[in-house]
């Protein structure tokens, strides 16, 4: 009942198939983008904000560092007293 139902004949597929004998068109690559020289300027603008955002950064991270050790070790010798 719940058997499959297979064809009476099946014909099985080919094991070999045959290469086109018309080569295949060139693939045109990828459209190249206009780049002029404003496009690459308000890149390399960006690029040096970003950096200097990212080392201020830096350097916010490790000023706070430093301070945080400093008071930390101010108030531990409060603290012994």
């Amino acid at each position: 009942m719940f058997l499959p139902k297979y064809p009476e004949n099946p014909t099985p597929p080919s094991a070999h198939t045959q290469a086109p004998t018309d080569p295949a068109p060139a693939r045109r690559g990828h459209a190249s983008l206009p780049v002029d020289q404003k496009t690459v300027v308000a890149l390399l603008v960006g690029g040096v904000v970003l950096t200097a955002l990212l080392a201020a950064v830096a350097v916010t991270a490790i000023s706070v560092a430093v301070a945080t050790v400093v008071l930390r070790s101010l108030l531990r010798e409060q603290h012994r007293r």
